[in-house]
């Protein structure tokens, strides 16, 4: 097959029958990086809702037919790659835009901006279409769109200097009464916080009924230890809170700190406590664990570790995509309703709005302006700068949970390199075999006093039984608080 080099405005039919969209650049020191992405159209050229905007946040359309495949580097060269499957398009959509977006910089700072369109049967390559661009901050490389019943690819070539408002707003993401400058997006969520105060530990919880909420999903079954589990520890401590949990629950939690008592003791840290700090990723990817249960059993699952090493029945928790937010604290008491209260996944947006959602609960935070993306190290630093303004007498154990999507491998290096001299281990579980980056390397990475993080991933947390997870999840930890002490860190 031979390649067609396409200028813009220029459109040729595609026979094939998927195609792969293939993004392509290089940039030297200090220019952005770019993500490819996908709308889906109906007629009237708008996406029909979020779940239309195919990224590497949300890397597959939910019918199957667009996927965000990822990024590939050789030699200086950066590829990222969205493959279309036209006969899986479903009626009505019909037209499908290759998009782009740039992170840290303009499409001008990059060289040999180009999309490849390539049979994704076969990999030949159909068109190549080499673009110039100067300030955009969000581009548009071609679209496929349906002409008499056939499907064509047209080269756009089109960019907008006022980033990813101006490319949303021409598809049908709605921007409501937008008031603060695109660029304090990447800010912490300071504002935030004063907007929506945490809840105080002893604060009763808001009544389910004071919002419409969706049913609450079933949580996976729980798993309870086993009879060939090490000779149980001495009876946990009663937490605060505790006495207020439903009857199931109440045992489940009873057994699931036995179990932690056991695991800390296999690894010599029997009777230690600390603070435990909650983090949960919030992406646009992270939709499913939260509508299946997944991450509220993981919720539960971890109440009892902290219940177990700290017992005054609060843990201090945090949510991040683009922008970190702090939770209200989760209190024993509140445990059956927290995560369905104060956490709202699934409102896909890329912009913050003045006013807050009609429905929101006072300290419930809307997750609009949490975003969509994978920005770890903000929520780092956020972390870090909670534990210097609040120190506590013991040392703390931040559990951290996310499906993979790193991308910023330096900026997290350094917050995390720089905490090594505080007295936090972060321990980090990946939801899925995805893409870790920086944290699944961060063992081996050399030139610490001591060493600071852990980090395992499972394909189905659900299906791990309690022994296994926390003896995974505590496997480093007290090692570190020994390293730790002998430095004079903790």
């Amino acid at each position: 097959m031979t390649s067609t080099s396409m200028s813009k405005g220029g459109n040729l039919p595609v026979d094939a029958a998927a195609v792969q969209a293939v993004l392509g650049w290089s940039g030297g020191p200090g220019a952005p990086d770019a993500d490819a992405s996908a709308l889906l159209l109906g007629a009237d050229g708008r996406v029909r809702d979020d779940g239309d905007f195919v990224f590497y946040n949300q890397p597959q359309h939910a019918s199957g037919a667009v996927r965000h495949l990822g990024k590939r580097r050789d030699a200086g060269a950066t590829t990222d790659t969205v493959e279309v499957d036209l006969r899986a398009l479903e009626p009505g959509i019909e037209r499908v835009v290759l998009g782009a977006s740039a992170d840290g910089g303009t499409f001008g700072d990059l060289t040999g901006l180009t999309l490849r369109l390539l049979d994704a049967g076969t990999q030949d390559e159909i068109a190549r279409f080499e673009m110039e661009a100067t300030t955009e901050t969000a581009f548009i490389g071609g679209e496929l769109y349906l002409r008499a019943g056939r499907w064509k690819f047209r080269a756009v070539g089109q960019g907008y200097a006022s980033g990813l408002a101006g490319l949303a707003t021409d598809f049908g993401i709605s921007v409501d009464e937008e008031t603060e400058p695109q660029a304090e997006l990447g800010a912490s969520a300071t504002a935030q916080a004063a907007a929506y105060p945490p809840a105080s530990a002893g604060a009763p919880a808001a009544p389910p009924t004071a919002m419409p909420m969706p049913p609450t999903p079933a949580a996976p079954p729980a798993v309870v230890p086993q009879a060939a589990s090490p000779a149980p520890a001495a009876a946990p401590r009663l937490s605060k809170g505790e006495e207020r949990l439903p009857v199931d629950m109440r045992k489940r939690l009873s057994l699931r700190k036995e179990q932690v008592a056991v695991s800390l003791r296999k690894h010599g840290a029997a009777g230690v406590t600390a603070r435990v700090l909650l983090v949960l990723d919030a992406s646009g990817s992270m939709s499913f664990l939260y509508s299946k249960g997944v991450v509220a059993d993981v919720v539960e699952r971890m109440a009892a570790v902290s219940a177990q090493l700290d017992d005054d029945g609060v843990m201090q928790a945090w949510t991040f995509a683009s922008n970190p937010a702090r939770l209200p604290d989760l209190t024993l008491g509140e445990l059956p309703q927290w995560l369905e209260l104060h956490v709202r996944v699934g409102e896909l947006t890329l912009f913050r709005r003045k006013k807050p959602k009609k429905g929101l609960l006072p300290g419930q935070v809307d997750m609009r302006a949490v975003g969509i993306q994978n920005e770890e190290q903000k929520v780092i630093a956020e972390v870090r700068t909670y534990v210097r303004e609040n120190p506590a007498a013991d040392p703390t154990l931040v559990l951290f949970f996310s499906d993979g999507g790193v991308y910023r491998n330096k900026e997290i290096e350094k917050e995390l390199r720089e905490a090594v001299e505080e007295p936090i281990f972060w321990q980090f579980v990946g939801l899925g075999r995805s893409n870790y980056g920086v944290l699944e390397r961060f063992d081996t990475l050399p030139g610490r006093r001591v060493d600071n993080v852990g980090f395992f991933a499972v394909d189905d947390i659900s299906t791990v039984p309690d022994p296994e997870l926390y003896d995974r999840l505590l496997s480093e930890f007290p090692s570190w608080i020994t390293a730790a002490r002998q430095q004079g860190i903790a």
